[in-house]
C-alpha cells in the first residue's frame, strides 16, 4: 500500500485513532511507557540485507521504492499518546505516505508493554511450540493452507519467533508464509498479505462512497498488474463490492478476502457472483482471515471443498494463544485530507456491525449514498 500511496497520493494527508474495542484497562505509566519505545523507533532503518530479500522475494517492489524505503526513517512526532485514568488515547497525523507504516508495530507494542506491565503469566515454551505443533497438523490434515496475519495483536516477537520456527518446521505443505516481512526473512519463508481498508476509506474521501470501491480496484491494477491479486470486499459490505466487482475485475484479481460476517453466506454470495460472470469458481480463490480458529476453519473448509479455492489467514489464534485473553483492538483512519483541502471523516461498514467505524453522521451518510439497509 505504501508503494501505491507514493505513485498516486504523494501529498496526501491522513489521522488515524486508536481503538480499545475490548475496554481493556490500561496500568499506571503506560502512556509513558509506550511513549518512550516509540520515540526510539527513530533509529529504525532497513538493512542492505533486508533490502536485498525484499528485491529478491518481492519482485513487484520498485527498485526506487526500494531506495525510499531505505532511506525512510520513522518520526515519532507524528504519534501522540495520552492516558486518561486506564485508558489509553493515541492519534496520528501526517503524510498518507509516512504514517501507513505507524499501525502495525504500535499495535504490536500496545499488545506487548500491556502484558509485560500487567505482570501476566503465559504457558511455557515448550508449551506454545507444543500448542502450535498441534494446530498446524490438525490444519494439514484438513489439507488446507495457512498463512500467518498475527504480528498486530500478538502477545510478544519472542512468542511470534516461536510459532513462526513451529510453523516452519512442522507444517511443510500447509504453512505458505507470514504477514511479518522482517520474520519471512528470518525464517526463510514467504511474506503474504493483501491490502487494508484504509485504502478503500481513503479512496471514498477522495472520490466518494459510489467510486470507492471501483477506483480502489482500478488504480491497485494501475500499481501492480495483476501481482498482489487479493481484493477485500468489505470495506461498504460485500454486497455493495460486488456490485462493482464487475467481469473485468473478477478476472483480473485472483480472489477475495473474507473479513467479517457469516464465512458460509460469504462463500456462497462469491461462488454465485463468479457464476454470474461465467467464471467457473474453482479458478478463484476466497482468503478467510476473520477471527479464525481450528473449529471455524474446519467448517469452512467443509462447506467449500470441491466449489472455490480457499487459504487461510490466521492471526490471533497462533501469535497470541499463550495464557491470557488477546486484546480486543484497532487502529483505524479517521480522516483524510487526499489534496490540500478539507479534513474528511472515513468511515468502514463491515458486514458486521460491531466492526464499523467513524462517526454516527458520517456512516449515516454512507449508508444512505450506498443504499445499505
Amino acid at each position: 500500500m505504501q508503494q501505491g500511496v507514493i505513485q498516486l497520493f504523494p501529498r496526501a494527508k491522513v489521522r488515524y485513532k486508536f481503538i480499545n474495542r475490548g475496554q481493556h484497562s490500561f496500568p499506571a505509566e503506560f502512556a509513558a511507557a509506550l511513549r518512550k519505545a516509540v520515540d526510539e523507533m527513530k533509529g529504525l532503518k532497513l538493512s542492505p540485507q533486508e533490502k536485498i530479500f525484499l528485491r529478491d522475494t518481492c519482485p513487484y517492489l520498485d527498485p526506487v521504492y526500494l531506495d525510499f524505503l531505505e532511506g525512510y526513517r520513522y518520526q515519532p512526532d507524528e504519534v501522540q499518546i495520552a492516558q486518561e485514568g486506564d485508558q489509553l488515547e493515541l492519534h496520528i497525523e501526517g503524510l498518507w505516505y509516512r504514517t501507513i507504516l505507524w499501525e502495525v508495530p504500535l499495535m504490536s507494542l500496545i499488545s506487548e508493554l500491556f502484558y509485560i506491565m500487567t505482570d501476566t503469566e503465559r504457558i511455557s515454551d515448550d508449551e506454545v511450540i507444543s500448542t502450535t505443533r498441534e494446530k498446524i497438523e490438525n490444519y494439514k490434515k484438513l489439507g488446507v493452507t495457512i498463512a500467518e496475519f498475527g504480528t498486530r495483536r500478538r502477545y510478544s516477537y519472542a512468542i511470534h519467533q516461536l510459532v513462526l520456527d513451529s510453523l516452519g518446521k512442522y507444517g511443510a505443505g500447509s504453512f505458505i508464509g507470514t504477514s511479518n516481512v522482517h520474520l519471512a526473512m528470518l525464517h526463510r519463508t514467504r511474506p503474504i498479505g493483501t491490502h487494508a481498508h484504509e485504502w478503500f476509506m481513503f479512496h471514498a474521501a477522495r472520490y466518494g462512497f459510489k467510486m470507492a470501491n471501483a477506483l480502489g480496484l482500478e488504480h491497485w491494477v494501475q500499481i501492480y498488474r495483476g501481482d498482489l491479486g487479493i481484493a477485500l470486499s468489505d470495506t461498504y459490505t460485500s454486497d455493495v463490492f460486488f456490485r462493482q466487482f464487475d467481469k473485468m475485475f473478477s478476472k483480473l484479481f485472483d480472489g477475495v478476502r473474507h473479513d467479517s460476517g457469516d464465512p458460509l453466506l460469504f462463500a456462497d454470495k462469491v461462488i454465485a457472483h463468479y457464476l454470474s460472470m461465467g467464471i467457473d469458481p474453482k479458478s478463484k480463490t476466497i482468503i478467510f482471515s476473520d477471527a479464525l480458529n481450528y473449529e471455524k476453519v474446519a467448517r469452512i473448509a467443509g462447506y467449500c471443498k470441491n466449489r472455490i479455492g480457499i487459504s487461510f489467514g490466521i492471526g490471533t489464534n497462533l501469535t497470541n494463544d499463550a495464557g491470557p485473553a488477546p486484546m480486543n483492538m484497532v487502529i483505524k483512519m479517521t480522516e483524510a485530507q487526499p489534496q490540500d483541502q478539507e479534513w474528511i471523516e472515513v468511515i468502514k461498514l463491515s458486514d458486521e456491525h460491531a466492526k464499523y467505524t467513524g462517526t454516527e453522521k458520517m456512516i449515516h451518510l454512507g449508508k444512505t449514498i450506498l443504499g445499505i439497509v
